[in-house]
Parts: structure tokens; sequence; C-alpha cells
């Protein structure tokens, strides 16, 4: 099986059809519920080649057969050549299993997606209930945007409509802006949810945003949908960085949750909420989304689960001591293993030589490591921090808006009301250049 397909030329019609009739107004709408780049789409649905797995999960979207509309020069195996069972339900028997370099997101008919049972189906049992919150945490690329995806998934097999959004994409200056924010909010899900936005009927300044928003989903959000509706607010983190909107809008999300208990309208909605960091915003306990519903920590990989993606990339490590060398350098941090093991499995480097290089700008992990360091030299108060906690082998105490966006970064972890470093690797790195970065910053300040 290739690792690209094509539309054919003369199915390009019937494939930008399925995009209205599948209810998708937009090819962006689509990148969006399946997860991929619209840049990906756009060349789909152009006739351009895609990765395998990409076209076939588009087709599936689309309730298009593969089959039929690919651009094949060859005979397509009856062979079934997923060896995970717990696979065959997001994926076709035929499907390519030959791994794409881990970036991102993991796709929804990736073999190489390891499960978190039992934590997977205990979210999709909590949506099912009226009114849910579900609250997930983790820093940056511990997967929490690849569980999102499969449970707004579940959801949809459930029949229920799904709404996603990343608070990231929002401009900063809707951000700061209580009652621009919640517009854009609305305005949003009204579009994914393929509705006029009729903001300006349900918007009054005298009754103020937080009311006006509120009616707008009880008075019709959620009266025009016959369905229950998952919203997902990813990167929810972003708004902390907003004290003053912070302390309006995630009032107004425990409040949605406290009208589900009374109000069978609200009953329809599920909250789930994704964020990076613990919250610094003060709120009262009764005003905060964060002590209520079910709470969902992703964790790093323990070395059994290692074993089972280099498992599923074909690497013998049955004895455990390849996994449990990696887990000494990068602690089982999900993005990091996925990386490590894709090389390996590539046969283009070896475990000795990967720790060996792994922590130097000619590692594997160099853009990465790079990427962090750039935002350190921009910020010369979080540099001074992290080298404080690079540099000890104790628990170091933080102020907490500094801890917030180091801890966000992934760069550490908390320990009680102190941090350590998250892996040895970041510590290995950042204890050298951050000494040259601080002493750069000095220099600069005293001239």
């Amino acid at each position: 099986m290739p690792r690209s397909l094509r539309v054919q030329q003369n199915y390009l019609d019937k494939a930008k059809l399925a995009l209205i009739r599948n209810g998708f107004p937009s090819q962006r709408s689509l990148a969006e519920d399946a997860g991929f780049a619209l840049a990906t789409v756009s060349n789909f649905l152009t006739g351009k080649p895609v990765d395998y797995v990409i076209f076939e999960e588009l087709c599936r979207k689309l309730a298009l057969d593969w089959r039929e509309i690919a651009n094949l020069d060859f005979e397509v195996s009856s062979q079934s050549i997923d060896k995970n069972p717990k696979i065959s339900e997001l994926s076709d028997a035929n499907q390519d299993t030959s791994p794409l370099y881990p970036n991102g997101s993991v796709p929804l008919a990736s073999p190489f997606y390891l499960e978190r049972a039992p934590l997977e189906e205990q979210v999709y049992q909590e949506i099912r209930k009226p009114g849910a919150l579900v609250r997930i945490k983790a820093p940056r690329e511990m997967g929490k945007t690849s569980l999102l995806m499969r449970i707004l998934d579940s959801a949809k097999r459930q029949g229920y409509r799904t709404v996603s959004l990343n608070l990231e994409q929002v401009d900063r200056v809707i951000l700061s802006n209580l009652n621009q924010f919640l517009r854009w909010l609305c305005a949003n899900i009204a579009r994914q949810l393929q509705l006029e936005a009729k903001l300006d009927e349900y918007w009054d300044e005298d009754l103020g945003s937080k009311i006006s928003c509120t009616s707008y989903f009880e008075e019709y959000l959620l009266t025009s949908i016959e369905t229950p509706l998952v919203l997902a607010l990813d990167e929810v983190n972003q708004i902390f960085e907003h004290p003053q909107v912070a302390k309006d809008f995630l009032p107004l999300l425990r409040s949605w949750y406290e009208e589900a208990k009374t109000l069978l309208v609200w009953q329809k909605l599920r909250l789930i909420v994704v964020h990076s960091t613990e919250i610094y915003v003060p709120l009262q306990l009764n005003q905060s989304p964060f002590n209520v519903g079910l709470p969902i920590q992703l964790n790093a990989f323990s070395q059994e689960e290692v074993q089972q993606l280099a498992q599923r990339y074909e690497l013998d490590w049955s004895d455990g001591d390849e996994a449990r060398q990696l887990m000494d350098l990068i602690g089982g941090h999900p993005s990091l293993v996925h990386t490590a093991i894709y090389h390996l499995s590539q046969r283009e480097i070896t475990l000795e030589h990967l720790l060996e290089t792994a922590p130097t700008a000619t590692g594997i992990y160099s853009h990465h490591l790079q990427r962090h360091l750039v935002i350190l030299q921009e910020r010369p108060e979080l540099a001074k921090s992290l080298n404080c906690v690079m540099c000890t082998t104790e628990p170091v105490a933080l102020e907490a808006i500094v801890a917030y966006k180091l801890s966000s970064m992934g760069l550490i972890k908390q320990l009680g009301n102190k941090v350590v470093p998250s892996c040895e690797l970041y510590r290995q790195f950042y204890v050298t250049t951050l000494m040259d970065t601080i002493s750069e910053c000095n220099t600069f300040l005293s001239n």
C-alpha cells in the first residue's frame, strides 16, 4: 500500500459535494473537525496527494468509499495489516501502518495512538450525562488534543452535536475584552452548528455581556438543536493571562454547569475544558469551574506504556531495558517518547547514540529545545527562574505567574508548592544554555 493517495479527477466534484452534504460549510470546518491542517484538506479536495491514513479518515468523515475515489494504480490487498485489534473500530482493515513522523495531535485512524484506558472510557461515559463538565489538564504536548479528538468522535457516534474552539486562535485584543470575547464565542459556536449568528437580537447592553451570552445559549443555541451539544474549549489557560476577563468568564462557565441542575435546556450542554496549567487567577470556590465536574489529569507514559508504543512501531523492547533508559532521560513525556521511538524504528540512529546526543543542538530534540530557548531568551525573568530550578537537586519555590508559564511550556512539574525539572533532558540542555542567556541579559542591562 502506498503512503499517499489522491482523489481521481472525475471524483473531485463528488468529494466537494460530500463536504456540504455531510454538514461541513467550508474546508476549514472539515479541517477543524478532523484535526488536520487546512492545507491538507485543500490538497485532498483538489486532487493532490495526501497521506494514506489522512485520506482514509477524510473519506470516512465525508461518507465516501476511499477505494472508489482513490487514484489507484495497484491492487488493494485484502489482508489486514492492523496488528492492534483496539484500533479496528477507528481504521479500515486495509490501513497502511507505516509510521508518520510524529508532529502534533495523533490522527483518529492512527494505529500509533496509545489508548489511556480506563480514563478514556470514563470520559466517554461522563459526557453522556446531562449537564456534564469534564476538565482535562496537562502541560503542552502531553496528548490533550489527541484525547479531545477522540472524545468528540465518541460524542458524534452518540449522535451529539460537537463544537471545538481553541483559545490560542483568538486575537489577544478579543481575549482582553469580555464583551468581544463572548460575542466571538457565540458567533463561532453558531457557525459550527450552521446557524445564523443573530448576535444583535440577543445582546443587550443594559443587561450586560454575561446575561446576553447566557440568554443566547438558553434561548437560541440550545433550543435550535435537538440533541446534546458537546462544547470543547481547548487551551483555556490563554484566558488566565487576562485576569479581568478570566474573573468573569470562568464563573460564567460554572453558572451554566449549575443551571443544568434545575433547567432542562441546560442539560443539553456538555462542557469540556482543556488547559495546560493550574489557574493562578483567584476565584471564589463557588464560582470556579475547576473544582466541579470530572477532573482528568494526563500524566507521562509509564514504562509499560512506552514498551507498548515501541511494540506498535515493531521494536522489540520486551525486556524493558531500552524503555527504562529512555525514560531516565525524558521521563515518559508522550511527545518526546513518540519522536524517539519513531527515529529508532526507522533505524536512523541507535539508542546509545540517541541518548548521547539528545541534550545537544544536533540531537533529535534540537528543534523542540531551541523553540523553548527562544521564548526564554525573550523573557529573562523566566530564564533566571528556570536556571535556578535546573541548577539544584532540591525542589524550588517560584512565584505563581512564573511557575504557571514554565509549567505551561512543560519545562517544570509541581511537587506540592514547589517545582522540579520535568525531565533530565531539560536539565542537561538548559543548565548550560541558560547560563549563557542570563549572562548576555545581564551584560545588556548593565550597558
